[in-house]
């Protein structure tokens, strides 16, 4: 059952309850059932005791644990060449990205608040901390990296997730949408310029993912297409680009340590505009991840535990050297959509399995085709993709102001290769066209007073900047009676646009000698006019 109730003025809360339902055979005694959580129960109350506590469904459910265990090393054989790649555009070794993805999905595993989502370096993050590394220094880099960490925490104490309610819907579906573009459009530069026998690997690859599941879905799909591509090019020495051609992967785990900088004023006030970038960019990513994987898994997380965590995360990246991260929505879709992975685990080994890979099993992961890995992502990318939200009979049912923010957002994202400035500039756009739909709601009729001594104005509806500037034009001032009542019973005073111009209205009735009534004024709209009238312009 969902309730309604009022708290205060203005505002609500959803009250959401199950209602049990009465056994047939005992009409008065009712029947709860306890549906366990997939991915972990709630958090234990402080006087839970320790043998009470809940146990993840992985320790219990054999098949839980596969499927954990093979999404994790799916996902740590898309990470190699990602986090390579944006070592590359954020000017540093290739281990560094590599030691940035271990530690961010490690730690993020622990600490975060959406089990089953992937942290790890990303093309976001390289692309602000990149400037610092050019002109100031690795060291820099490294410090920048621990402050952005610093700056999420506080970010996330201070209550920013809440923000995330002020994203509609359409904005979201923009936001895979554009997500699902760039995954694909990241792929391109590996299917151009390439030896011809790239395309009919990546064309194998996307048809063991479509049919192998229809066999068996014990493994999954991707981790059997990069398994049987790899042995079939180096069997057949096919020679097509390689994991390997992206960089030399790390030898050796890595070691923490403090920043190669001078712990003075100046260079904090170097880095701290780059790290508050930073952290911004990489909630914003993390959080639109989280909201979707929520919506994918019917499961609900918590974003202020998300926000803390990749500070926290990032912290422990820039003590270990790395070059920072944030959530990767493409392999999160890989461990969540495609391999159905669900908990912290395959998170965690995601992690572990990339160090292991690199350090144990450096051979054979530089032997992988990016052939390989290519097609994997072509297939998230198609899956990621909210095919229904263009499709004819969708369009033509959708409001043009939703549409026109969808776009908005997909064409703001592609066009800076930025998430965040996408899913900014849609906010503000959706928060234009709500603003336009609402004011026309606004309404003011006149009828004469019942009394025959006046007119009655009745205005209806939300009275703020939007609504109030057409408000002083409709009114009749010179034909009115000398008494006017305007009754705001069915309006709304939101701000104080809308009390300047019930002043305007009454100053310009008064300048023709005639009296002006309100009436109809709720508390809270009563308290803000009262509060506001006469003091807005400078001759009161």
């Amino acid at each position: 059952m969902i309730e309604c109730i009022a708290r205060g003025r203005q505002r609500f809360e959803v009250k959401v309850t199950a209602i049990p339902i009465p056994s047939s055979r005992h009409p008065q005694r009712a029947q709860v059932r306890q549906v366990p959580s997939p991915v972990f129960s709630s958090p234990p109350s402080p006087t839970t005791p320790l043998r009470n506590l809940p146990r993840p469904t992985w320790l219990s459910d054999p098949k839980v644990l596969r499927t954990e265990v093979l999404g994790g090393l799916v996902v740590a054989l898309a990470l190699v060449p990602e986090a390579i790649s944006f070592s590359v555009i954020a000017g540093v070794d290739p281990a560094i990205g590599l030691f940035a993805s271990f530690t961010m999905a490690v730690t993020i595993a622990v600490v975060g608040g959406r089990p089953g989502m992937i942290s790890a370096a990303t093309g976001a993050v390289a692309l602000v901390i990149a400037p610092v590394n050019r002109e100031h220094g690795f060291g820099y880099l490294v410090a920048t990296v621990i402050l952005a960490g610093v700056f999420q925490i506080v970010l996330g104490v201070l209550g920013v997730a809440k923000l995330m309610r002020f994203v509609p819907r359409s904005v979201m579906v923009g936001f895979v949408n554009s997500l699902a573009v760039l995954i694909f459009m990241a792929q391109v530069p590996e299917m151009t310029d390439v030896p011809w026998g790239v395309y009919p690997l990546i064309l194998g690859g996307l048809a063991l993912m479509v049919f192998f599941p229809k066999v068996t879905t014990v493994v999954p799909a991707p981790l059997v297409s990069i398994v049987v591509l790899t042995v079939v090019t180096v069997g057949a020495s096919i020679a097509v680009p390689t994991v390997g051609d992206k960089g030399e992967l790390p030898s050796a785990l890595p070691v923490p340590g403090l920043p190669d900088v001078p712990f003075t004023l100046d260079t904090l006030t170097t880095v701290a505009p780059y790290a508050l970038a930073m952290a911004l960019v990489g909630l914003m990513e993390s959080l639109m991840t989280a909201k979707l994987v929520d919506d994918i898994t019917d499961t609900r997380s918590s974003k202020t535990r998300e926000s803390v965590g990749q500070g926290v995360a990032n912290i422990v990246t820039g003590f270990f050297g790395g070059m920072g991260g944030c959530a990767m929505i493409g392999q999160t879709m890989i461990n969540v959509r495609v391999s159905g992975a669900r908990t912290r685990l395959s998170t965690f080994l995601a992690g572990a399995f990339l160090m292991v890979l690199c350090v144990v099993f450096g051979p054979v992961v530089s032997a992988i085709p990016m052939a390989a890995l290519v097609a994997v992502m072509v297939m998230v990318s198609v899956a990621t993709f909210d095919w229904h939200s263009i499709a004819p009979k969708t369009l033509r049912r959708m409001p043009a102001g939703e549409i026109t923010v969808m776009v908005v957002t997909v064409v703001c994202v592609i066009a800076t290769h930025n998430l965040a400035v996408g899913v900014v500039v849609g906010s503000v756009t959706a928060m234009v066209v709500f603003a336009k739909r609402v004011a026309h709601l606004a309404d003011v009729t006149s009828v004469l007073d019942p009394d025959g001594a006046g007119v009655v104005y009745r205005v209806t509806g939300a009275l703020f900047f939007a609504s109030a500037n057409d408000l002083v034009g409709r009114f009749d001032y010179a034909g009115d009676p000398g008494k006017v009542v305007i009754d705001l019973t069915a309006a709304h005073i939101w701000d104080a646009s809308s009390v300047a111009a019930l002043d305007a209205v009454e100053a310009k009735y008064a300048q023709r000698g005639k009296s002006v009534e309100i009436i109809g004024l709720n508390e809270p709209s009563a308290r803000i006019h009262q509060t506001l009238s006469g003091e807005l312009t400078g001759s009161h």
